[in-house]
């Protein structure tokens, strides 16, 4: 691998304007089939394999055109203090607004809450729901604007009025100018690193190209294939990473290479023979955790996973051949401004800060190991109490109208009333199917936790009802999980006594199915992910205690975020310095995603980091001078990474969104305690204490698995060749 790679770099950067053009001319294709390909269905949110989704297609089968997912407002009045809304005032300024609501081309209906029987029994509090026939999306201006002008009419006769629901709900945002900040702050990581303000903008410049072709790409065959620009959240994040880091990583060898004195044509070749399959294998290690999402069984979440590999694919394509050829438009300027002076580099100087962090964890290894090992297991502590949900308006600012319209309905009406649970009842073949139907809403409704039921709706045919019940506790609660399971549990002794069968969904029974499916698959995809991993390492690294040594440190360091998300954002400990205004439940995908994410850049550092000690151990290091040539050449690189992946990352914690800000500060503090924690302390000291056993592989295994190369062995007679080729060589390589 590392010949074929050395050549391919060598051809990118001689043929550089063909490469160049080749790009620009890709770029420039899908994203015209991006601009012209029909719009992408909507994903949905289709969750197989559990009750609530079956209860739901249930009632799309039987309730025929009922089920549609329009828009929807639900209007939440509250009278002043002291007041009620059935004053006259009040209730003509109600009746008005409904009415004037209701007077829209796209509103499917609008009942008073007098006629809906909608009003609290203190009468401080009334709520109108607004259907429209299209989709929220899909809502224009005008209807929204139809609305806003006759919810200000109540307003002006005295009333507080909130609005939740889809209608005019706001959309989260990624971070808005922190995320800036972020991405600003990696540019002058970068340009601190490099020195250089080309060898700084030459890895942003790339990833923002792979990002720029994956996400036109997964437009343009969003119809075809089901994608859509969501599709594309978790492939921009991981495409703008991974692009960063491998573009970063395959620069520095460059330089590091023009500093032992090869030609810029051969610096190109060498740095995409050597760090590029160090690439190729950490590339391979983010499909595998991000195709392994399929493992969970959510479609959405394959969906997104897949994408996100396709887009790794392209950085590691883009990193291997135009990376090399950009070099060869500025072979010179990317190294740093007093090497071109001088003409000499320091490159993995001797005593670099590197190599003296390798030299001390070397003198105290166990010290170090064990420090760094209670200190994450400390942080992951939390992780027993991780309860999982999906959190709704309760989590969002005060300063949202959807979550002012949250507390009203809390208030007016009791906290479950927020979350009411829907029961379908399957009464086909059932000799009395009314008769059943009461039993159950009897019986439910005398269930411990519910505070009342509504009247059952048949449908059409008369073999199927549809009632709800209300919780006595908000929907995100244990309490409110526990009273699902209760019915659930009670179900065979109705069925037996009824004839009939049910089934409960609804958003809250949704939520607490799918965080128990996504909690039951963490496991499985945590030893299909670790597992392959390990496989493929073993083939990198030719090592058996090197690959299960990085799956530990990888678990250390993942669990140690998820504790800290839980002791923020579940807990409460210090979530008022990040603007968190509620805690609750983590959410749900939360967990996938950060295995995921973080399983993929933990393994990029693992790669880049130990990929260094193996190739000077292979080139006659002693195992604990290997450990201080991989610090002294890769350690500079790997925290400028790191630092450049917390910055982007904490841009995200400035989002309004409590989902957001957990997701930010979930990947931020995992890539600190992996980087900071793991690879520079954890993983020295291990190998210091493993000595000649790190490298050690059974012959059986030695023969079986192929061999790939990664440290460049088959190069180094042509890297020690090299310097001495003819200055004319040089000058027709950058020349050309």
């Amino acid at each position: 691998m590392a010949a074929f790679l050395y050549r391919l770099g060598r051809l990118a950067f001689r043929r550089r304007w063909y490469v160049a053009l080749l790009w620009a001319a890709v770029l420039g294709a899908v994203g015209f089939s991006a601009v012209t390909a029909p719009a992408a269905p909507d994903e949905g949110s289709s969750m197989p394999g559990i009750e609530s989704q079956k209860a739901f297609d249930l009632m799309e089968q039987r309730f025929p055109g009922s089920m549609a997912d329009g828009a929807s407002a639900r209007v939440v009045f509250v009278a002043p203090d002291g007041q009620k809304v059935t004053a006259a005032g009040n209730r003509s300024a109600i009746e008005k607004t409904v009415v004037e609501a209701a007077d829209g081309a796209q509103v499917a209906g609008a009942v008073s809450p007098f006629q809906a029987h909608s009003v609290s029994k203190d009468a401080s509090t009334a709520y109108a729901t607004v259907t429209y026939k299209v989709k929220a999306d899909d809502l224009t201006d005008a209807s929204k604007q139809k609305l806003e002008d006759a919810l200000q009419e109540a307003r002006d006769a005295g009333l507080t009025v909130e609005v939740g629901g889809t209608a005019l709900a706001t959309q989260p945002a990624a971070g808005g100018g922190a995320e800036g900040i972020g991405i600003a702050i990696a540019a002058v990581v970068l340009l601190m690193t490099f020195g250089s303000l080309a060898a700084a903008g030459l890895p942003l410049l790339t990833a923002i190209i792979g990002v720029g072709v994956s996400m036109a790409s997964i437009l343009a065959l969003g119809s075809a294939l089901g994608l859509s620009a969501t599709t594309g959240t978790l492939a921009t994040m991981l495409g703008l990473a991974c692009g960063i880091d491998y573009a970063v990583f395959i620069v520095s060898r460059y330089r590091e290479e023009r500093a032992r004195g090869h030609v810029p044509q051969e610096a190109a070749g060498l740095a995409a023979g050597t760090a590029g399959s160090a690439v190729v294998f950490a590339g391979l290690t983010v499909v595998i955790a991000l195709a392994g999402l399929s493992v969970v069984g959510i479609p959405m979440l394959t969906t997104m996973g897949l994408a996100a590999a396709g887009a790794v694919v392209i950085s590691v394509v883009i990193a291997l051949t135009l990376v090399p050829a950009l070099l060869g438009f500025w072979p010179r300027t990317v190294l740093s401004r007093s090497v071109r002076k001088r003409g000499r580099s320091k490159e993995g100087g001797e005593h670099n800060g590197g190599s003296r962090w390798a030299r001390f964890v070397l003198r105290r290894p166990v010290p170090v190991l064990l420090a760094s090992v209670a200190g994450l297991g400390a942080l992951a502590l939390p992780v027993m109490d991780l309860q999982l949900g999906m959190p709704g308006d309760e989590a969002k600012p005060t300063s949202t109208t959807e979550r002012r319209a949250y507390d009203a309905l809390a208030d007016g009406f009791g906290p479950g009333f927020n979350g009411p649970l829907t029961i379908v009842v399957d009464a086909k073949g059932a000799d009395d199917p009314k008769a059943a139907v009461t039993t159950i809403e009897q019986k439910i409704g005398a269930t411990e936790g519910v505070v009342s039921v509504s009247p059952a709706r048949f449908n059409p045919a008369g073999d199927t009802a549809v009632f709800s019940a209300v919780p006595a506790a908000g929907p995100s609660t244990e309490k409110t999980k526990d009273l699902v399971h209760t019915i659930r549990t009670e179900r065979p002794a109705v069925t037996s006594a009824t004839g009939v069968t049910f089934e409960v969904t609804g958003t809250t029974a949704m939520n607490i199915d799918v965080a128990q499916k996504v909690q039951d698959a963490l496991i499985p995809y945590l030893a299909v992910v670790v597992g392959l991993a390990i496989l493929l390492l073993m083939v990198v690294f030719r090592s058996v205690l090197v690959p299960i040594k990085a799956a530990l440190g990888f678990l250390l360091s993942v669990l140690a975020a998820l504790g800290s998300v839980v002791a923020v954002f579940q807990w409460g400990w210090g979530a008022g310095l990040l603007g968190v205004e509620q805690t609750g439940p983590i959410m749900s995908m939360m967990p996938i995603f950060l295995v995921g994410i973080v399983f993929g850049l933990a393994m990029d550092y693992e790669v880049f980091l130990v990929a260094r000690m193996r190739e000077a151990y292979v080139h006659g290091d002693r195992p604990g001078q290997a450990v201080v040539t991989g610090f002294r050449y890769s350690a500079r690189v790997v925290v400028a990474a790191a630092l450049i992946m917390m910055a982007v990352f904490s841009g995200f914690i400035g989002a309004g969104e409590s989902m957001i800000k957990t997701i930010g500060f979930g990947l931020a503090t995992a890539v600190l305690f992996d980087a900071f924690v793991v690879r520079m302390a954890f993983v020295p000291a291990v190998l210091a204490l493993l000595g000649k056993a790190a490298w050690w592989l059974p012959r059986p295994l030695d023969k079986l698995l192929p061999r790939v190369d990664v440290e460049g062995e088959a190069l180094s007679r042509r890297s020690a060749a090299a310097p001495a080729q003819a200055e004319a060589a040089d000058r027709e390589s950058v020349s050309i």
